[in-house]
């Protein structure tokens, strides 16, 4: 699948004495980009080009699920930023990151504490259109439906969306605590409790209201959503699975990625049950996951991980990407980097980037490692700078 470049966005360049990731090796040598797109990799140094010095050229850095949009949109309780500006102070972060194709995830179903609802969602899709149609975005921008099946609402809120072109990937989420990402009732409690400044009352009224609005609204709402995602062509993702019969669950809807599975056993139902297996790059980075989860490290290492998301810290997909070519999870350069590119990028079907490869997309970023932290030193998109 591949996707129109305006010929204003394409540019022309070459780089040279890179260390550049292949799909399958390492090379040191020199890519040259022609009209927006890959037209040579080949070893040795070229006269002519931007000499990297031994830097790492990499494919550009392809993300599924980020919700970082919204923490611009929404900064403090109560207040509601200029739309365009949150979606370009966000983009910007997302670019410096060395992300060039995002999937911002927009929240379906009205949350008790985030007080935001579908119409701030669909300003925010009106406001990446904008956006993308004035040439302000650096990075190219697709939109992930996060649809909260227990809410009330996120049927009428995904209704906003279902003549939207962008929007490419949804998933069927349920936070009710007791069970999925917040199976121990005491994580749930810590997390959301210390997070609103809740009183233990307060506490209990919102956990006795979200139990009872699930149990009235979570399956059939899953059913109709994935039912309206597969007549639409839209790429489903699972969400927490905790067991296997979340799993065989999941793929009776349709599923093809399982977001953040939260146990052994669900990533090896996954993995049997052909879905594309999606963690955390900050439970890479902190090392573990915040609510007491299975980590992101050890499926790298059993071999049950096939895509990273910065989820809520941009900056962790490239980061972590590196972290995973260490002892705890040894994968090699090109596989590491193939959790944040190209299998990302075939999982919703766009083909056409993700690798540097002959005929690809001009998406790639420069990056240097002489620290633990990783350091994105260009980025540029069909051959144009845009960081």
């Amino acid at each position: 699948m591949t996707t129109t470049v305006s010929p204003a966005a394409m540019a022309d360049a070459v780089f040279t004495n890179a260390r550049i990731v292949l799909p399958d090796e390492v090379l040191t040598g020199t890519v040259s980009i022609r009209d927006g797109l890959i037209a040579d990799v080949s070893a040795g140094p070229s006269r002519a080009g931007e000499d990297f010095g031994g830097d790492w050229l990499l494919p550009g850095l392809v993300e599924l699920h980020t919700d970082h949009l919204e923490s611009h949109y929404a900064p403090r309780p109560g207040v509601r930023w200029n739309p365009l500006s949150a979606v370009q102070a966000h983009d910007a972060q997302i670019a410096a990151s060395g992300i060039t194709t995002v999937f911002d995830a927009l929240r379906i179903g009205t949350d008790f504490e985030a007080k935001l609802d579908g119409h701030d969602m669909r300003r925010l899709a009106d406001a990446i259109e904008a956006g993308v149609a004035g040439d302000r975005l650096r990075a190219d921008h697709f939109i992930h439906l996060r649809c909260e099946v227990g809410a009330p609402d996120s049927l009428e809120a995904f209704a906003l969306f279902e003549a939207d072109p962008r929007v490419r990937l949804a998933s069927l989420m349920d936070h009710t605590p007791g069970q999925r990402q917040f199976a121990s009732l005491e994580h749930w409690r810590a997390y959301y409790q210390a997070k609103n400044s809740l009183t233990d009352a307060a506490f209990e009224e919102m956990l006795a209201a979200r139990i009872e609005r699930a149990a009235r609204h979570a399956e059939a709402h899953r059913q109709a959503i994935a039912e309206r995602c597969r007549a639409a062509g839209i790429v489903i993702a699972s969400h927490d699975d905790a067991t296997a019969a979340h799993v065989a669950e999941s793929i009776e809807h349709g599923v093809a990625v399982a977001e953040f599975p939260t146990t052994l056993a669900a990533a090896e139902a996954a993995r049997a049950g052909g879905l594309s297996i999606l963690m955390g790059a900050p439970n890479v980075v902190r090392g573990g996951s915040h609510t007491g989860n299975v980590s992101a490290s050890d499926l790298a290492a059993a071999g049950l991980l096939d895509i990273l998301s910065s989820d809520y810290v941009p900056f962790s997909l490239i980061h972590g990407a590196f972290l995973l070519t260490g002892p705890d999870a040894g994968l090699t350069v090109p596989d590491a980097i193939a959790l944040v590119s190209r299998n990302p990028a075939e999982a919703v079907g766009l083909t056409d980037r993700g690798a540097i490869l002959p005929g690809r997309r001009g998406d790639v970023i420069r990056v240097r490692l002489d620290h633990e932290v990783p350091l994105v030193r260009g980025v540029w998109r069909t051959g144009r700078r845009v960081s």
